[in-house]
C-alpha cells in the first residue's frame, strides 16, 4: 500500500536567482524569527532547568552548530533519579493509554448523520479506521507519539511535524525544546512554527540542490567537507497570497519557508504549500494567549531542586561518619599516618595530643530521609506515577471495586489533558493523515451517502474509556435501583420499569464503552426480529388455543349423560333445538 503513495506537496517553487518577492520573503521571516525568539525568551529559561532536573537528554539550548559537544555527560546536578523513573513513567502511561499501537485508540463518525441503519457506511467507516491504522503502525508515528509525551510532560510543549513520504506515506519528526518557536492564531490555537536546525553540507544539496545554496556552502561543497553542519532556519504559518481557485503554493492554506540562517543573502533553499496544518502543537495546559503549555515537570521542579539538595547534603553526612575529618596534634606534622583498616599511627604523648575523628557523634540523618521521601512523594504525585502505578504501590490487597473506584478518582486529574489532546494532537493527526491518504488514492471512495460530509474523530483510548466509566457506573447503578423497584411492584399498573427506554440504554451504553456500531444490530434489523418473535408468539398461543378447544371437546365426547348419549351431542342438540 506504501508504494502507491504519491507525495502531493513536493516543493512548488524554488528559489533560483531570488527576486523581489524572494527578498521581502526573507526579510520577513528573518525579522519574525527574531521577533519570536524575544517573547520566547522566558519559557526558553525555565526548559533549561528542566532539563537539567528531569530530562537531561531533551531540549536545545547551544548555539549552532555544535557538532563537538552533542556527546557530553549530561544530568551532573542529578544525584537521585526519582524525577527522571517518575517522568518516564508519565510518558509511558499516557502512550499506553492515549495511544497504544496494541489496540483502537479512535474512530471515525460522520457529523449528523445516523449510521445505525447503513450498512455500508458503517463498512466503509470501519474500513478507513482500519487502514488509518495500518500507515501509523508501518511509519514512525508511534515512536514520534512516544516522544511528544515525553516533552509534553516535562516542557508542557510538544511539536510534531506530518510529512508526506513516499515509501511509508507518512513521516513524523519530532521537535525538542529550544529547537522551535510557536504562536497563535485569533482563536488561540497555534499556527505558526518557526525552527532552527542543522543539516550538513551534503545534506543540503542533495535535498536543494547546489544552485539554491549560498556561497559558503558551495565553498564547503567543493572543498569536500560534506560533513560540515550549516544552520538551517524554517518558517510554516498561514499563507497571506492564499486565492483557493488558484494552483500551487498560491491555492495552498499554509506555506513553509526553510533558508540558511545568518547568511546575508536573498536566496531561499526550499519554498512549498500545504493543504492543511502540517505539524501538531500539543500543550499541557495554557494560560490565556501563550504559545506555549505549562507542564507537570514545572510543577515537580522545586522538588526536584530540593531533592538533589537533601541526596547531596545527606550523602556528604554519612560520608563524614565513613570518611570522618581528622583531627591531630601539631607535633604530628610530617609524621607518618594512617586511616586503613589495621594501620597504626604512633603517638608521643596519647594523654595530651593523638589522632582521632573530628566527630565524636555520627550526625542523625533520619530527618534528612524523611524530607528526601516527601520530595520523591510530591514529584511522583505531580507526574501521575501513583495513577499509573496504582494497583503495584498497593500496601494491601483490594476489590475489584475499591480498585475500578479509586482509579476513576485519580483519573478525574488527568480530564483537562485528556480534552487538550483529542483537539491539539489526535484531530490534527487523523486529519493530516486521512488527508494524505486521500490524496494519494489509499482510501477508498465513501458511500454517496456520505460524499462530501464532514467526519467526527472520537477518542476510544484506554484513558477516554476511564474517562467514560463514571457514566457507565451512572447507568448500572440507575438500572440496579430501577430493577430493584420493579420487583416490588411487580404486577400493579404502575411499575417504575416503564420509565427506561431499554434501548437508547443499551447504545449509549455500548457507546461509552466505545463499542463498534457493527457490533449492534440496527434499528431496522431489531424490529424485524421482534416482529418475527411477536408473530412466532401469536401463532404458537393460535395452536395452543386450538390444542385446548380439541382437548375439550373430547372431553365432553367422552362423558355418558344416560339416553345413549354423551356430553357434546346434548350440547350440540340443545343448541338445535333453540335454534
Amino acid at each position: 500500500m506504501a508504494k502507491n503513495a504519491n507525495p502531493s506537496e513536493m516543493p512548488t517553487i524554488f528559489a533560483q536567482g531570488g527576486g523581489p518577492k524572494i527578498q521581502q520573503l526573507r526579510q520577513y521571516v528573518d525579522q519574525r524569527l527574531l521577533g519570536l525568539r524575544v517573547d520566547r525568551w522566558s519559557w526558553w529559561q525555565t526548559w533549561r532547568q528542566l532539563s537539567d532536573f528531569i530530562l537531561p537528554r531533551r531540549g536545545r539550548y547551544l548555539t549552532y552548530p555544535n557538532e563537538m559537544t552533542r556527546g557530553d555527560i549530561l544530568g551532573a546536578r542529578i544525584i537521585n533519579e526519582t524525577p527522571i523513573l517518575a517522568h518516564r513513567t508519565l510518558a509511558a502511561g499516557l502512550m499506553a493509554g492515549l495511544t497504544s499501537p496494541a489496540r483502537p485508540w479512535f474512530r471515525l463518525s460522520v457529523r449528523d448523520f445516523p449510521t445505525n441503519d447503513n450498512t455500508a457506511v458503517k463498512l466503509w467507516l470501519d474500513e478507513v479506521t482500519r487502514r488509518i491504522q495500518v500507515v501509523l503502525s508501518q511509519s514512525n508515528t508511534y515512536n514520534s507519539l512516544h516522544v511528544i509525551y515525553e516533552e509534553l510532560g516535562c516542557f508542557g510543549t510538544g511539536v510534531m511535524m506530518v510529512e508526506d513520504d513516499f515509501d511509508d506515506v507518512v513521516r513524523c519528526h519530532t521537535l525538542t525544546a529550544g529547537e522551535y518557536f510557536l504562536a497563535n492564531s485569533y482563536r488561540d490555537l497555534v499556527d505558526t512554527l518557526y525552527r532552527e536546525y542543522v543539516l550538513t553540507t551534503g545534506q543540503i544539496v542533495e535535498r536543494f540542490g547546489i544552485e539554491n545554496c549560498s556561497e559558503q556552502v558551495k565553498s564547503l561543497w567543493m572543498s569536500g567537507q560534506l560533513d560540515k553542519e550549516v544552520r538551517i532556519a524554517q518558517a510554516i504559518e498561514p499563507n497571506d497570497e492564499r486565492s483557493p481557485q488558484i494552483p500551487g503554493l498560491k491555492g495552498r492554506k499554509y506555506r513553509s519557508v526553510i533558508w540558511e540562517w545568518g547568511q546575508n543573502t536573498d536566496l531561499v533553499l526550499d519554498l512549498r504549500g500545504y493543504y492543511e496544518l502540517p505539524f501538531c502543537a500539543p500543550r499541557w495546559s495554557v494560560i490565556m494567549n501563550d504559545a506555549y503549555g505549562r507542564s507537570p515537570g514545572m510543577e515537580a521542579l522545586a522538588s526536584s531542586k530540593m531533592l538533589q539538595q537533601l541526596e547531596k547534603r545527606t550523602a556528604q553526612a554519612i560520608d563524614k561518619v565513613l570518611n570522618p575529618p581528622m583531627v591531630a596534634d601539631v607535633s604530628m606534622r610530617n609524621e607518618p599516618a594512617s586511616l586503613l583498616p589495621g594501620g597504626v599511627t604512633y603517638v608521643a604523648n596519647m594523654a595530651q595530643s593523638g589522632f582521632k575523628p573530628a566527630y565524636q557523634v555520627p550526625p542523625d540523618i533520619r530527618g534528612a530521609m524523611e524530607k528526601i521521601q516527601g520530595c520523591e512523594q510530591r514529584i511522583n504525585q505531580a507526574f501521575f506515577a501513583d495513577l499509573f502505578l496504582m494497583i503495584s504501590q498497593l500496601d494491601t490487597v483490594r476489590t475489584a471495586t475499591e480498585i475500578i473506584e479509586r482509579k476513576q478518582e485519580k483519573m478525574l486529574m488527568l480530564g483537562p489533558f485528556l480534552e487538550r489532546s483529542q483537539f491539539e494532537l489526535i484531530n490534527p493527526l487523523i486529519e493530516r493523515v486521512f488527508a494524505m491518504m486521500q490524496r494519494a488514492r489509499i482510501i477508498p471512495p465513501p458511500p454517496q451517502e456520505i460524499a462530501g460530509a464532514h467526519f467526527d474523530i472520537e477518542c476510544v483510548s484506554t484513558l477516554s474509556d476511564a474517562q467514560k466509566s463514571t457514566a457507565t457506573t451512572g447507568i448500572e447503578r440507575l438500572m440496579a435501583f430501577t430493577g430493584n423497584l420493579a420487583a416490588a411492584y411487580a404486577g400493579q399498573p404502575n411499575n417504575p420499569i416503564d420509565n427506561i427506554n431499554s434501548d437508547e440504554v443499551v447504545r449509549e451504553y455500548a457507546d461509552l464503552l466505545g463499542v463498534s456500531e457493527m457490533m449492534l444490530m440496527s434499528q431496522k434489523a431489531r424490529d424485524a426480529i421482534r416482529r418475527a418473535r411477536i408473530q412466532q408468539a401469536q401463532q404458537a398461543q393460535a395452536a395452543q388455543m386450538a390444542m385446548a378447544s380439541a382437548q375439550g371437546a373430547k372431553t365432553l365426547s367422552d362423558a355418558d349423560v344416560g339416553g345413549g348419549q354423551n356430553a357434546l351431542q346434548m350440547m350440540l342438540g340443545n343448541s338445535s333445538n333453540g335454534q
